[in-house]
């Protein structure tokens, strides 16, 4: 049955919109033990590896390492933000007009984790002055690649999964992934880094994420069945695509979280020099980062059944609200606990990061017409990714010249904000979809 559904050559533009999403409803129902499955396998493979990368701990510690400056994690903070600014909206317009997804996904997906070996083989083979500037540069494209395939991801699953069965799917395969990537992070800190395994132990690391993303990338390649899109975009020149981003302005709700998310991004910014701001309180080291790096990711791991459930069941602005008020908590630890309160902050982090994130890209996907979610995804990610890829310079040079006063004043302050905005300006839109 799939298969004919899948290859039965009719043009769905010439079909009525009953016909087209009647044939798409029961493609995805069809196929969604295998499609569920597949996306599940991908995704523990995929966010075990990336969280190696992407944890706010073996990064900043990492360029701490290769120049002892707290500007220059900053600006390597920034260049992997900087990457996904741009390519997003590409990507968006790329998708919109494919009638398969997956196709492109897998190549933009490659690149992802070429970038993560380049990491890898640069820690090896070179040092000094080539090795910052190689570093940087797979930041760089490393950030690239990874925004155009953020987009083409949720777009897929956008067209795979039912609404109500996509938080409880992040839920599990963020909770399996991030499980394991809370271990091998204690791991990579407690023994690739602290005792320099194969040489170079973040060299190592990279390695290994390299390897588990990869197997999660072919899974999805051989795993997935996808059907034609329910409609298509007419291709255009890009320039025309991005004036018609005010009309993805002109819906109340998604405006006002499009402002809510640029704040929150505001407040994330600072997570990589959260573990400068313990390392200087006691001593930076591979124990600590692996201990850190543990706290973060297993809460990390931990809320994601509860932030998925939520999400299938009420909507994912709660799990938003929710998420925002988990970040403050960790922040107010993070200033005014001692001991063990430290690493419960980074709890609390990685409690409030899963929420930000699984909601974030959860909730595009609910706001307005389905044909406009790439360029929401776009739009929504390249604000996410001008936010954080400015921030992290202006953050490292204020803590190099002032200390971290201002960024706590401004984590504070912008989360606040985000919160206000999505209780009084933002409505469920799961409420206007049923």
């Amino acid at each position: 049955m799939s298969e004919a559904l899948a290859s039965s050559g009719e043009d769905n533009t010439a079909l009525p919109d009953g016909d087209v999403w009647e044939r798409h409803r029961l493609f995805m129902e069809a196929n969604l033990k295998r499609n569920y499955a597949t996306n599940l396998t991908h995704g523990v493979f995929g966010m075990t590896g990336f969280r190696l990368i992407y944890a706010p701990t073996i990064i900043p510690a990492y360029l701490y390492l290769l120049t002892g400056s707290a500007a220059a994690v900053g600006l390597g903070t920034a260049l992997l933000q900087l990457g996904g600014t741009v390519s997003p909206i590409l990507s968006g317009a790329q998708v919109e007009s494919r009638k398969r997804i997956l196709p492109y996904a897998i190549s933009v997906g490659s690149m992802m984790r070429v970038m993560v070996l380049a990491l890898a083989l640069a820690a090896w083979m070179l040092e000094g002055t080539a090795l910052l500037v190689v570093t940087l540069a797979s930041f760089l494209l490393l950030g690239f690649f990874s925004g155009a395939q953020r987009v083409a991801f949720q777009m897929l699953m956008a067209k795979l999964i039912p609404i109500d069965r996509r938080g409880r799917l992040q839920g599990i395969r963020n909770m399996a992934g991030g499980l394991i990537a809370a271990g091998l992070a204690w791991v990579a800190g407690h023994y690739f880094i602290e005792r320099e395994w194969l040489g170079n132990g973040y060299a190592t690391t990279f390695l290994l994420a390299f390897i588990l993303t990869s197997i999660g990338l072919v899974v999805l390649k051989l795993g997935i069945r996808e059907p034609d899109a329910p409609r298509l975009r007419p291709v255009m020149p890009l320039r025309e695509r991005i004036e018609q981003f005010g009309e993805l302005l002109q819906h109340r709700d998604f405006r006002a979280f499009l402002m809510a998310h640029g704040l929150a991004a505001i407040a994330r910014v600072g997570l990589p020099f959260w573990t400068l701001y313990v390392g200087d309180r006691l001593g930076l080291d591979g124990a600590l980062i692996g201990s850190l790096s543990l706290a973060f990711l297993a809460a990390d791991t931990m809320s994601n059944l509860v932030w998925g459930s939520l999400g299938d069941r009420i909507g994912f602005r709660a799990v938003y609200l929710g998420a925002l008020a988990s970040s403050l908590t960790g922040i107010l630890l993070l200033v005014f606990g001692d001991g063990w309160l430290l690493y419960a902050s980074f709890a609390f982090l990685g409690f409030g990061f899963s929420g930000w994130m699984m909601a974030a890209v959860t909730l595009v996907l609910e706001f307005g017409e389905h044909e406009d979610i790439p360029m929401r995804l776009a739009l929504t990610t390249t604000v996410e990714g001008g936010v954080s890829s400015v921030g992290p310079v202006l953050v490292g040079l204020s803590i190099a010249a002032l200390g971290y006063a201002p960024l706590i004043v401004a984590a504070f302050a912008s989360l606040i904000a985000s919160l206000a905005l999505m209780i009084w300006r933002v409505r469920e839109p799961r409420a206007s979809i049923r």
